[in-house]
């Protein structure tokens, strides 16, 4: 049976519907392509990094480079800070709006319930920190073990190294109070006073490679200690210390320092943290900016490299902030 013509009325009110879909299209088109558009996210930000001579220090000028060109209007300003603990404080008092912090520094700040911790979030996964144990190459130390009684450098108060530090003494049966010299120093000044005899021996946690470390190695006798017989009592005694896993410095890490051998270590992911009271639009594009500026900074900070779109968005223990989370959607295949 031939289906009988629409009633006048009918047609017109769907050329009409169709005619309003159009439009509505084009207007939306037009608001995100033309000057009366969304604003472009602008004013002064800041980023906490680490101290001078640290991969985060180092990454927050490449990052605030590639900011200049992506985000124009942004005026990204970088805090010099002690590490990660020192970094995750002020993100969560509302000190700094951005920054980089290892995921256990994090969870750490959140299991103590430190003010703001609730409103923490994340932007993506980074790279990841490997857990260095420097010594003389003539030193007697082959484990952590065997640093009773010596002159340790262990990052300073607040700083990352500081909590790995101690974690891993005590695994090691040592208490970093009694049982080493423990010498409250940064990555800035910890391969000095090695060189000068004034460290027996000093632990760090950075991307591979370290460019303090490399520098140190090139110029002076120094040895990497491993640090993987230390895994199964540090996860045995410490719930936190899932954040840890074990890993394996290649050979070609610091060649000066491993003479073509491998070292077992531990490791642990860095995270790019702000809070909940930033913007959505600013975080989707300092989020954007990260990821696609992985190959630019991973030139010279050989770590960044190991950022990636199908691994940054586990951010455990932080939930992604909104505006992250949005970019990501935007890429998803």
């Amino acid at each position: 049976m031939p289906k009988l013509p629409l009633p006048r009325r009918t047609v017109r009110r769907r050329a009409l519907r169709a005619a309003g879909a159009a439009a509505a299209a084009t207007g939306l088109l037009l608001w995100w392509t033309l000057p009366g558009g969304p604003p472009e996210p602008k004013g002064r930000v800041t980023l906490a990094t680490g101290v001078p001579t640290g991969v985060y220090a180092r990454y927050g000028t490449l990052l605030k480079e590639r900011l200049e060109r992506d985000l124009p209007e942004v005026d990204l300003r970088l805090q010099e800070s002690q590490g990660s603990v020192q970094n995750v404080h002020r993100v969560a008092k509302g000190k700094a709006d951005f920054t980089v912090a290892a995921a256990d520094a994090v969870a750490l700040y959140r299991e103590e319930a430190g003010p703001g911790a609730g409103g923490l979030r994340a932007c993506a996964r980074l790279y990841d920190d490997y857990i260095q144990l420097i010594v003389p190459a003539g030193s007697d130390v082959r484990s952590a073990k065997d640093l009773r009684g010596l002159r340790v450098g262990v990052g300073q108060e607040r700083s990352g190294v500081n909590l790995i530090a101690g974690r891993l003494l005590k695994a090691a049966g040592l208490d970093i109070d009694k049982d080493v010299e423990a010498v409250p120093e940064g990555i800035d000044r910890m391969p000095g006073l090695l060189e000068d005899g004034e460290l027996d021996a000093f632990f760090w946690s950075g991307g591979l490679p370290t460019g303090a470390v490399g520098r140190l190695a090139a110029r002076s006798p120094v040895r990497l200690v491993q640090l993987g017989d230390l895994l199964p009592a540090l996860h045995a005694k410490q719930e936190e210390t899932r954040y840890y896993r074990s890993a394996v410095m290649p050979p070609d890490a610091y060649p000066d320092a491993q003479q073509g051998e491998p070292v077992k270590t531990l490791a642990v992911a860095n995270l790019l943290v702000t809070s909940d009271r930033t913007g959505a639009a600013l975080t989707e594009g300092i989020t954007r900016s990260v990821i696609d500026s992985r190959n630019h900074i991973g030139r010279q900070v050989h770590a960044a490299q190991k950022v990636d779109l199908r691994t940054a968005i586990y951010t455990d223990p932080l939930d992604l902030h909104e505006g992250a989370a949005r970019y990501y959607r935007s890429v998803k295949p």
